[in-house]
C-alpha cells in the first residue's frame, strides 16, 4: 500500500483517538458540578451530556476548526514528512491527556494539542512553519498561535469574573427563599448541563475537525481546507464515545476539591461555562473547558466565602496549566525522534 495512504490513515486514527481521550478527559468538566450537587446520578448525567455533546459539533459551526487547522503551515514539505509531524504532534497530546487523566489532574486538552503540534513543527520543520500571529496581534488582529493563546488565557479570567458576578446576582435574587428552592435548582441543571455539553462539543470537537481536515489536505485527498460532513460526524461520534467513558478521577477534583458545591453553585457554574465557551466558539477561539469550569467554580466560591476556596488545589491546577504546553511539546518531539528511526 502507498506510504502516504498508510500514514494518512494512521494519522486519522490518531486524530480520532485524541478526540476520544479529549472526550473522556473533559467529561468530568461537564458532569462534575451536576454530580457534586446531586442534581443527577452519574448515569443520568453522562447520558444527558453525551446526547448534547453529539449535537454540538454538528450544529456549532466550523470557526474553531479553521483556527486550529491553520496555525501550522506544512504544505511546502513533502507529504510523508508533513503527515509524520502531525502524527507525532497528536501522539504527544494524547500522551499528556492520558498522564493527567491517570493522575486525576484537570489539565487542558487544548493546551496539549497546541503544545504537541507547535513543539514538533519547530523541531522538524522550523519555527517559520508555525503561524505565530504576534505581529498581527500588535496591529489588533488575532491569528495563529496568538489567537489560541489569547483565548486560552482570557477565557478562565472571564469565567472567574462572570461566575463571581452571576453568583452574587443569584444570591441577591434568592435571598430569603425557602430551602425547597434547591429542588428547582437541581431540575434546572438538566438544561444548563445540556447547554454546557453542547458548547463543549461545539468548541472541542472542532479542534480535531480542523486537524483531520489538515491531514486530508496534506495527504492530497482534498484540494482546499474545507471540512467535509463525514469529518464532522466522525469527530462528533468519537468525542461522544469518550464522554460516555467518563473521567471519574477528575470529577473528584472539580466537584469536591475546589469548593463545596451546592445546587446554586452548580447551576451558576454551568451557566457561566456554557456562555463563555459558546461565545468563544462563535468567535473561532479555541478555549479549554477545564479552565473555564474550574475558574467559574473559583469565582463563585470567592464571591461567597473566599476563605473556603481551596486555593492550594487551585494553584496545583494552574501549575499544570502552565506546564501543559511544554510538556506536550516534549512528548511530541520524543515521538518524532522515535518515528524517524522507522522512516
Amino acid at each position: 500500500m502507498d506510504t502516504i495512504l498508510v500514514l494518512a490513515i494512521a494519522t486519522i486514527i490518531v486524530v480520532l483517538l485524541f478526540e476520544y481521550t479529549n472526550g473522556f478527559h473533559d467529561a468530568a468538566n461537564i458532569i462534575a458540578t451536576v454530580i457534586a450537587s446531586r442534581a443527577m446520578t452519574p448515569v443520568q448525567a453522562v447520558l444527558v451530556v453525551a446526547f448534547f455533546e453529539f449535537l454540538g459539533p454538528l450544529l456549532g459551526g466550523t470557526a474553531v476548526a479553521n483556527t486550529i487547522g491553520k496555525f501550522v503551515t506544512l504544505d511546502d514539505l513533502d507529504r510523508v514528512t508533513a503527515l509524520t509531524i502531525v502524527f507525532c504532534g497528536l501522539l504527544g497530546a494524547i500522551a499528556w491527556n492520558l498522564l493527567t487523566w491517570w493522575r486525576g489532574i484537570p489539565s487542558s486538552s487544548s493546551h496539549a494539542l497546541v503544545g504537541g503540534l507547535a513543539g514538533v513543527v519547530m523541531v522538524a520543520a522550523g519555527a517559520s512553519h508555525v503561524s505565530w500571529g504576534f505581529d498581527d496581534l500588535l496591529h489588533g488582529h488575532l491569528t495563529g498561535v496568538a489567537k489560541v493563546l489569547v483565548a486560552l488565557i482570557l477565557s478562565p479570567l472571564i469565567g472567574f469574573w462572570v461566575g463571581y458576578g452571576l453568583h452574587k446576582t443569584m444570591m441577591a435574587l434568592l435571598r430569603g427563599a425557602h430551602p425547597s428552592i434547591n429542588r428547582d435548582l437541581r431540575y434546572l441543571q438538566f438544561a444548563t448541563s445540556a447547554g454546557l455539553a453542547f458548547s463543549h462539543g461545539a468548541n472541542d470537537a472542532q479542534k480535531s475537525m480542523g486537524i483531520l481536515t489538515l491531514v486530508l489536505v496534506l495527504g492530497g485527498f482534498i484540494p482546499t481546507f474545507e471540512i467535509p460532513f463525514w469529518v464532522m460526524l466522525a469527530c462528533s461520534i468519537t468525542i461522544t464515545l469518550g464522554i460516555l467513558s467518563g473521567g471519574w478521577q477528575i470529577v473528584r477534583t472539580l466537584g469536591f476539591s475546589i469548593y463545596k458545591i451546592r445546587p446554586l453553585h452548580a447551576l451558576d457554574s454551568q451557566m457561566t461555562a456554557a456562555g463563555v465557551i459558546f461565545a468563544s466558539s462563535l468567535a473561532g477561539a479555541p478555549v479549554s473547558t477545564t479552565h473555564v469550569v474550574a475558574s467559574s467554580i473559583m469565582g463563585i466560591g470567592a464571591s461567597e466565602r473566599p476563605k473556603a476556596v481551596r486555593w492550594s488545589k487551585a494553584r496545583e491546577i494552574v501549575t499544570t496549566w502552565l506546564i501543559t504546553i511544554p510538556g506536550a511539546a516534549l512528548m511530541s518531539i520524543c515521538c518524532y525522534f522515535v518515528a524517524q528511526a522507522f522512516l
